[in-house]
């Protein structure tokens, strides 16, 4: 069904371009532009699809006729996407994790070899630890840090088990005190940081299910989570020097 578009504005006279319309009902918009033909600018548009183009319009265009009040929608995105973040990224992703327990671990056989064993024989062949050493090997870093309660929860203390197995696929995990975490006013949150750029939000339930995933682009609230992943990771302790 073909829909109605709403002409919202033009900077070209009645020469047809550029223009933008909205989609009625909608908070979608298309924008009439001239289209990028360079191979080598197109090049530079991440994750640019086969269905996608893109278009080069003035500026006065959007400032004079684009959407001027401030709403802040969610962008959420699928645990497949998510998922596919840690094989597009170019450089590096980082992880704080501040939950006291995470009731996906609790599911695992991994996880109740360790209540009774109090250890965890790991498979380091598992698809996961193949698929992360494969990114660590071309160059790109993983990190994370771990709050920890003092002393650590049940499955804070199964997490600084598979810490040594994350260690063995190429990932460099820290620790740090939830009291230390609090002095530094570091966020109640669990998120990732992508290449400096972009913030993935975990969102869990009052169950500690992780319901979904929201990211994070705008460039001063991302800015936020960069000065606390410094902070935590100055004052966070590698590891296996953690004698909690």
């Amino acid at each position: 069904m073909t829909r109605r578009l709403w002409k919202v504005g033009t900077n070209s006279g009645n020469n047809g371009c550029p223009t933008l319309y909205e989609l009625p009902g909608t908070d979608r918009y298309v924008v009439q532009g001239d289209r990028v033909t360079d191979a080598g600018e197109l090049d530079q548009l991440e994750n640019l699809t086969s269905g996608e183009t893109a278009v080069t319009v003035p500026r006065e265009l959007l400032a004079n006729f684009g959407p001027k009040e401030a709403v802040h929608v969610p962008q959420m995105i699928s645990f497949d996407e998510f998922d596919s973040m840690f094989t597009t990224l170019k450089h590096s992703a980082w992880r704080l994790e501040s939950r006291r327990r995470y009731a996906w671990d609790e599911r695992q056989d991994t996880y109740q070899q360790f209540l009774s064993e109090g250890l965890v024989g790991w498979d380091l062949e598992d698809p996961w630890c193949q698929g992360r050493r494969e990114q660590a090997q071309l160059g790109k870093r993983f990190e994370r840090v771990r709050i920890l309660d003092e002393p650590p929860t049940e499955g804070q203390r199964y997490l600084l088990d598979n810490a040594g197995r994350n260690s063995q696929v190429g990932e460099d995990i820290r620790v740090l005190g939830r009291s230390e975490a609090d002095e530094l006013q570091l966020p109640h949150a669990d998120f990732w940081i992508f290449d400096a750029r972009v913030v993935a939000l975990l969102h869990f339930d009052e169950a500690d299910e992780m319901t979904g995933v929201e990211l994070i682009t705008e460039p001063v609230q991302v800015l936020r989570y960069l000065q606390a992943r410094e902070a935590a990771w100055h004052h966070a302790t590698p590891y296996g020097l953690y004698r909690g």
